[in-house]
């Protein structure tokens, strides 16, 4: 067999790296170092020109954190990918790039509060305009505010905290018609349980903190590529700019597009944000996610399982007024979670608390496995008020345009037993209700 022809399974262990090219160590050696030797002065002027690739500077280029952004360019199938310090990092960085000049960018209205707040209230400050879509399951709603300056359509594949799926097919080719990218935060899916580039996505981005990293122990975010996007010159002009820093080894000046024209995002990312910035991803962080990806699949497996029996349990519960996931009685994802996520759906969900604040301090207060902070897709169970905590920036009118009501309880499911999970919610709400 090809390395091509490896299925999702076998990659996320192997692809990526070639024990042989590294001293025939079997897991990803930590390149702990801050610059590497460029040998000569003719391999240095290669390297720099890009003639030969190797690491140069680890701000820049690191060979662990290069095994990393392969091995999730490979499990997604896209061109390219780059690395950073932090999902957020990734999220801005990308932003920015596109919209570099002063574009706007157009959003579903019930993202992340970290993100939402940055489209809201951060990115303007960098001359981009954001424009939500309060109709943000109606795929025509997206293109109605696409005008000449848009430069991106962006959305989360199963949005935090309610667990929303979109019809991403139809929303990319509403954005393709007028010649805009989709990008698809897929966090809290992974690659594993949703495919963003075989349903329209062009950019996807990730905080590894999360599911991919899976443990709760590093902060990480990635971007990928897919490639092949037509960036139009009049919309995307920075891409087609010739730049001197980035000249080739005859020293005429190159855009990046002259770079690779199958993916000049990672380009410009990669010369120009990660290098200025700085928001570089270390490689013991990478080292982290390459474990945490090792296990990936089974983890998932088994959180998607527990998920559904926690859904079913909580459901019977006279203390809860609703439970929003695809597998709740009453979700209108169904039909969605079966075309999009035939693997499941992600172990996150939350809940209506059919009490007041003071009860739910005491129901909080009285779990024993849950763990009560804003991280999710850790191995750990975890427990939060969104509106307080994870989108705690948020307005009154932004919670209410993003569905977010002040009892909801959002649950990131992690690896304990199912039913040592059940049981510790019921004596949660014995305590509190009896």
């Amino acid at each position: 067999m090809s390395e091509n022809s490896y299925r999702f399974e076998t990659k996320r262990i192997h692809s990526g790296y070639v024990p042989g090219d590294n001293n025939d160590s079997v897991n990803v050696p930590i390149y702990q170092t801050a610059s590497f030797n460029f040998r000569d002065i003719d391999r240095a002027q290669r390297l720099l020109r890009g003639v030969e690739i190797a690491s140069v500077y680890t701000r820049v280029t690191n060979p662990t954190v290069a095994a990393l952004e392969e091995r999730v360019r490979d499990l997604d199938g896209g061109a390219a990918a780059i690395a950073f310090a932090s999902g957020m990092a990734a999220i801005t960085n990308t932003l920015l790039a596109l919209a570099e000049g002063g574009g706007n960018i157009i959003y579903a209205s019930s993202l992340y509060g970290g993100t939402q707040e940055t489209l809201v209230n951060f990115l303007s400050r960098f001359g981009v305009e954001t424009r939500p879509v309060a109709n943000r399951h109606a795929a025509a709603a997206y293109g109605t505010l696409i005008d000449a300056n848009t430069r991106a359509v962006y959305l989360e594949s199963f949005s935090n905290p309610n667990g929303e799926i979109y019809d991403i097919e139809a929303i990319a080719e509403v954005a393709h018609r007028q010649g805009v990218p989709l990008v698809v935060d897929n966090t809290v899916a992974t690659p594993y349980l949703f495919r963003p580039f075989e349903h329209g996505a062009d950019i996807a981005v990730y905080s590894l903190t999360k599911g991919l990293g899976g443990h709760g122990n590093l902060i990480g975010g990635v971007v990928v590529e897919k490639g092949g996007f037509h960036y139009a010159p009049y919309r995307f002009p920075q891409f087609y700019k010739k730049y001197y820093k980035i000249r080739d080894i005859d020293g005429i000046p190159r855009s990046p597009m002259d770079f690779s024209a199958d993916f000049p995002l990672v380009i410009a990312l990669r010369m120009f944000y990660l290098e200025f910035l700085g928001a570089a991803l270390s490689p013991f962080d990478a080292y982290l996610a390459l474990q945490g990806m090792s296990t990936l699949v089974e983890r998932l497996d088994k959180q998607v399982a527990t998920t559904e029996k926690l859904v079913k349990f909580l459901e019977g519960r006279d203390e809860v007024a609703w439970v929003r996931h695809p597998a709740a009685k009453t979700s209108p994802y169904k039909a969605l979670a079966q075309r999009y996520f035939p693997s499941g759906t992600p172990a996150l969900f939350s809940f209506g608390f059919a009490g007041n604040r003071d009860e739910l301090k005491a129901f909080f207060n009285a779990l024993k496995l849950f763990s009560y902070h804003v991280n999710l897709g850790d191995v750990r169970s975890l427990i939060v008020n969104s509106p307080e905590t994870t989108h705690g920036e948020f307005t009154p009118e932004l919670l209410e345009q993003a569905d977010i009501p002040t009892n909801l309880v959002r649950i990131s499911v992690g690896l304990e037993n199912a039913n040592d999970l059940i049981a510790d919610l019921a004596q949660a709400f014995d305590a509190v209700f009896q």
